[in-house]
């Protein structure tokens, strides 16, 4: 299971206070009081792991450590630990508090979400010709603390779109190493596989319906998940009995749901050809190209087909 949106509180570290402390020593009795350690900032790091976010499910406060106040002699109070939450590529943290949107795009990208606060100054700071015993000092400050909602935004070079059962998570394992769930019945993908061809990262979008711009079935969330999907590749099955129909259906769900899905690079694939006659696959591709001219026939069954298959995957990552 993949948990795409989750909301959470963090909270950067107090600052350690500075401390009033005087020498002991008879003839050295000037200040030495130290100061504190800075709070602990909370940062989001990306990963590759697309089920980073399931660990947030039950835990939803997150704070950093707070800093440790400062001693004698000096000495300063040691720096709060930072709090590092791992999250997917593609998420965008949403800060409820401020407005403000924060993207992770690349594994191992660390970006500040919730700083620590500043330490307080020991009495030593505060020492002067005319005060020579200062009990002056200062408190630490808070960290900041903000409530996020974290959105996974998938990140994919090419998506696999169109209505349930039209092949594409059968698809996706006969090109890649994804194992994902395939069933001779509809919504067998309840959410989206990932898999990586030679570098270049394909996704598997569940099955849409008509309606799913609007909230029915899980549409919402998955057609959210195509919006960083550079190219798409549209499923048509050959168990349909009207193509157009059913490319018409997820072309308007994707301009319905936010105009720029339906102007992305788009493939048509007419998927499970093996199921019908040669002449029958000539007759609806002829149907297809009306509607876009790049279709290609797909069996994975079919090794030539396979590789024609890869020979655009191939080209696709070449102008990645």
């Amino acid at each position: 299971m993949i948990v795409d949106e989750i909301q959470i509180k963090v909270a950067g570290g107090k600052g350690g206070d500075g401390i009033v402390a005087f020498n002991k020593n008879k003839y050295e009795r000037g200040p030495t009081g130290g100061d504190g350690g800075n709070g602990g900032s909370v940062f989001l790091e990306g990963t590759s792991n697309l089920t980073a976010l399931n660990k947030f499910r039950f835990k939803k406060e997150f704070f950093a450590e707070d800093g440790v106040d400062g001693k004698n002699k000096l000495l300063e109070g040691a720096k709060g630990k930072d709090l590092i939450l791992i999250v997917p590529i593609g998420t965008v943290a949403h800060n409820l508090d401020t407005n403000k949107d924060i993207e992770i795009t690349k594994p191992g990208e660390k970006i500040m979400i919730a700083r620590g606060g500043k330490r307080g100054r020991g009495n030593w700071h505060f020492r002067s010709s005319t005060n020579t015993t200062p009990k002056e000092f200062e408190k630490g400050t808070k960290g900041q603390h903000y409530n996020f909602i974290l959105e996974l935004q998938m990140i994919a070079d090419v998506g696999f779109i169109g209505l349930p059962s039209a092949g594409k998570s059968s698809l996706l394992n006969a090109l890649t190493k994804a194992k994902a769930k395939t069933a001779a019945y509809h919504f067998t993908t309840l959410e989206p596989n990932l898999g990586d061809y030679y570098g270049l990262i394909i996704a598997d979008i569940p099955g849409l319906i008509e309606g799913a711009s609007l909230g029915k079935g899980l549409g919402i969330k998955f057609l959210r998940h195509i919006k960083r999907t550079k190219t798409l590749i549209h499923c048509l099955s050959t168990e349909s009995t009207d193509l157009t129909r059913d490319y018409k259906i997820i072309k308007n769900e994707l301009k319905s749901y936010e105009v720029g899905l339906s102007k992305k690079e788009e493939y048509i694939f007419l998927t499970k050809t093996d199921l019908i006659s040669e002449n029958e696959v000539k007759k609806k591709i002829k149907e297809l190209k009306k509607i876009n001219p790049n279709v290609l026939p797909v069996s994975i069954c079919d090794d030539k087909s396979i590789e024609k298959v890869k020979k655009l995957l191939n080209k696709i990552k070449e102008k990645k």
